[in-house]
């Protein structure tokens, strides 16, 4: 099935994608380790069943040298050894963060605490900026059927230029 609206080619669409995109480097410029931001991002597109942004984030991820192994645990980080406590800690503030619906209080207490002890301030600012943007770009692809499987690294940063 093809898409039923290009974002890309829409005037309006494409203003408001370089501005989307503006927000998202300032959080890739972050000090938030790179291969947090995919995990992150990845774990909210799989749980909101966003093919292309899962598609984006697996092959950014990859060609930045992350391992097959962890990319293809990230949807069972919980009962996988390959991630640090701080990952960890990100992957549950990404989880409670897109599941706000299911979890009626939002993110818990305890996965705060956990974020708090192992990221900065500039950090925390930076994930949680982050778990909001990527369920907002989640929808906006997931409205416009928007599939996964074309994408190539680097191809949103080219259309954006």
């Amino acid at each position: 099935m093809d898409a039923r609206f290009n974002l890309f080619d829409n005037e309006i669409a494409a203003k408001f994608a370089k501005r989307f995109a503006n927000a998202g480097l300032v959080i890739h410029q972050s000090p938030l380790p790179k291969s947090t931001q995919e995990l992150v991002s990845l774990r909210a597109s799989q749980i909101n069943g966003c093919g292309w942004c899962i598609d984006m984030h697996t092959k950014e991820a990859a060609a930045d040298g992350e391992t097959a192994v962890r990319l293809h645990l990230v949807a069972a980080w919980r009962e996988s050894t390959v991630f640090t406590e701080a990952e960890r800690a990100a992957l549950a503030l990404a989880e409670e963060g897109t599941r706000l619906a299911d979890a009626h209080g939002g993110v818990s207490d305890e996965t705060w605490d956990q974020v708090r002890k192992h990221y900065d301030d500039d950090q925390i600012a930076a994930l949680v900026c982050l778990v909001g943007l990527i369920n907002a770009a989640n929808r906006l692809a997931v409205i416009v059927h928007q599939r996964g499987g074309s994408y190539q690294p680097g191809m949103f940063a080219a259309a954006l230029d």
